[in-house]
C-alpha cells in the first residue's frame, strides 16, 4: 500500500542558520501549500527541537508542508528529507546516479542541485538547464530545482517539466 502524504508542493524554502530572523519573513512570504525543509543541523538537539516547534506552529497555521532533514525525529514533521521516514520523502540529488538511488530508496520527489550559481556554494560547478534536463530525463518522480532559484530562473526551466523550485535567499528578497 503506498504511503499517504500531502500533495508535493511546487515552492519550497530550505531553512538555513544564515537566515537568522529573516527566517520568519521567508515563512510569511511562502504561499499556502508550499513546503519547508528544516535543516538546522548544527543546533544542539534541545534548541533544534524548540526552533522546529516554532516553525511547525507557523506551518500549521499557514498550511505549509514541513519536512525534517537530519536523523533526529521532530514532533509535527509531515515527512523527511534525505532519508526514508513516514509521510512525504524528498531526497537531495546532484547526479543521475544519485537520482536513481533516491528513487529506489523510496523518494517521493527529488531536489536536484545546484542548477544555477548560489550564494550558499559560491564557485561550485552548476548543472545549468541543459545538464539538468539530461539528469532528470525520464525520471518518474517530481523534480524540484534547487540552487540559485527564484521565480525568474524557474520560468527558464519550464520546458524541462520541472515540478517546482526551492530556495533560501529568494524568499527574503
Amino acid at each position: 500500500m503506498p504511503t499517504r502524504h500531502p500533495p508535493i508542493p511546487r515552492l519550497w524554502l530550505m531553512t538555513d542558520p544564515r537566515l537568522g530572523d529573516a527566517l520568519w519573513t521567508a515563512l510569511a512570504r511562502l504561499p499556502r501549500g508550499s513546503g519547508v525543509i528544516f535543516r538546522h543541523y548544527q543546533l544542539p538537539v534541545t534548541e533544534r527541537r524548540a526552533l522546529f516547534a516554532r516553525i511547525a506552529k507557523v506551518a500549521r497555521r499557514r498550511g505549509l508542508v514541513l519536512l525534517r532533514a537530519g536523523a533526529e525525529p521532530m514532533r509535527g514533521e509531515i515527512g523527511t528529507h534525505g532519508r526514508r521516514g513516514c509521510g512525504l520523502t524528498t531526497w537531495p540529488v546532484h547526479s543521475r546516479c544519485e537520482a536513481i538511488a533516491a528513487i529506489r530508496a523510496g523518494a517521493d520527489a527529488l531536489l536536484v542541485s545546484p542548477v544555477f550559481q548560489t550564494r550558499s556554494h559560491p564557485g561550485a560547478p552548476v548543472l545549468g538547464p541543459a545538464r539538468l534536463g539530461l539528469l532528470v530525463r525520464g525520471l518518474k518522480v517530481p523534480i524540484i530545482a534547487l540552487g540559485g532559484m527564484d521565480a525568474h530562473n524557474a520560468r527558464r526551466l519550464k520546458l524541462l517539466g520541472i515540478h517546482g523550485w526551492a530556495a533560501i535567499d529568494a524568499w527574503t528578497r
